[in-house]
């Protein structure tokens, strides 16, 4: 499923959820005290407190991996640049007859590794584009090889052949990356504490003669923006977080190879 439509998915869960447990710890807590108004809400402050402090950690954390993520694929794109710019400077290394068939090779890459990262979320043309790209690193390798071999003084394949294989192996730190996300588990633990929450404040509000509207819409919008936003984080390039400004990096060297 698309990550877009399964955060949005999610948090109208959490916003219905939360809505729904909310006024069922309500109900809950007006029956309590129709039964035993003095020993409603006696004893139940610690409980309350734990659920609360669970429920900040589980969203702080959360928020903070996700942040520490996005923070790492943009970092990763930089190197990528990086290491393609220096292997492209090297390339002058080589002999003036066998530069511009390389040179090509290079823009071809740059133009698959892009087109890759913008057919997301179309895993499946995404996926083409990384194969594509592929080969062509392939074939950048294989001619770089058989032209270093005609220097003597191997000077050009001490220089070029290590930054190559250091715009390589980027790659595969970029694809772990795209695949690095916040646990099952602990979206689905994020999820169930902010419905336990519901119910609890819920209950907690009973004490009122009517129920805050307001209170109740407010703290369900905040739980469900929240995990949106870090949803959101964990897939920066599918929805309103993005990674442009990186990328950017990236199309401004495929736009200098003449």
């Amino acid at each position: 499923m698309n990550p877009v439509i399964w955060a949005i998915l999610l948090s109208t869960v959490v916003f219905s959820g939360t809505l729904g447990c909310l006024e069922l710890g309500y109900r809950w807590g007006h029956r309590s005290i129709a039964k035993e108004s003095e020993l409603a809400h006696e004893g139940i402050g610690a409980i309350e407190a734990a659920v609360f402090a669970l429920l900040g950690l589980l969203l702080g954390f959360s928020f903070a991996g996700a942040t520490s993520r996005l923070d790492a694929r943009r970092q990763l794109i930089v190197e990528e640049a990086n290491a393609i710019g220096t292997a492209y400077l090297r390339l002058d290394l080589l002999p003036s007859a066998n530069q511009p068939e390389i040179r090509q090779l290079f823009r071809r890459y740059l133009d698959a590794r892009l087109t890759a990262y913008n057919q997301l979320p179309d895993a499946g043309a995404a996926a083409q584009e990384l194969a594509r790209a592929a080969q062509v690193q392939q074939d950048i390798w294989s001619r770089t090889i058989t032209v270093t071999r005609e220097d003597p003084s191997k000077e050009s394949a001490r220089l070029l052949l290590p930054a190559i294989n250091e715009m390589i192996d980027v790659t595969t730190a970029r694809t772990i990356a795209l695949q690095t996300h916040l646990p099952g588990l602990i979206v689905g633990m994020l999820v169930c504490v902010a419905l336990l929450s519901g119910l609890l404040a819920g209950y907690a509000m009973a004490k009122r003669k009517s129920r805050s509207w307001l209170h109740m819409s407010l703290y369900a919008a905040v739980l469900a923006v929240t995990i949106y936003a870090v949803l959101d984080l964990d897939h920066p390039r599918f929805g309103l977080i993005r990674l442009d400004a990186a990328d950017r990096a990236l199309v401004q060297l495929r736009d200098s190879i003449k």
